[in-house]
């Protein structure tokens, strides 16, 4: 297996809920690195850039609403296989179908409002790291 990156994002409910400590030490317990790490307001040129392949669907406006309405702390996770293993770790978008265990599973009782985001393949860690993160603030 191969050392790969992906970006995870507390999202509002997260921040407001106080669970970024709780994220962060899931990802450190199992072995993950965080070789970025900041908190941010989203602007909504950011989330609408972030959420572009979502553009012609319905619920894309409050996607970037949700996303805006809030700090939110954006993070760049490296490890072994980081894409998959984080997206397992975080479970289905839906909270209330997430299995218990995974942070969405313990977390989130909504599609909307579902603690955190991870990018779901490399592809998409390329283009989203770069909405959030500058070259000069990601470590290694």
């Amino acid at each position: 297996m191969a050392v790969e990156r992906t970006l995870l994002l507390v999202k509002p409910d997260g921040v407001e809920r106080g669970l970024i400590g709780e994220v962060i030490s899931r990802l450190e317990r199992k072995g993950f690195k965080i070789v970025a790490l900041k908190m941010l307001k989203m602007t909504r040129e950011q989330a609408e850039e972030f959420y572009s392949v979502h553009r012609e669907r319905p619920f894309f406006q409050e996607l970037v609403d949700f996303i805006t309405s809030g700090p939110i702390v954006a993070m760049i996770v490296e490890g072994e296989n980081a894409v998959e293993t984080v997206r397992i770790m975080i479970g289905p978008t839906d909270g209330r179908k997430a299995p218990p265990g995974t942070i969405r599973g313990d977390f989130s009782l909504d599609i909307m409002e579902n603690i955190v985001h991870a990018s779901d393949s490399k592809e998409s860690f390329e283009r989203e790291h770069k909405i959030v993160f500058k070259p000069e603030e990601i470590i290694g």
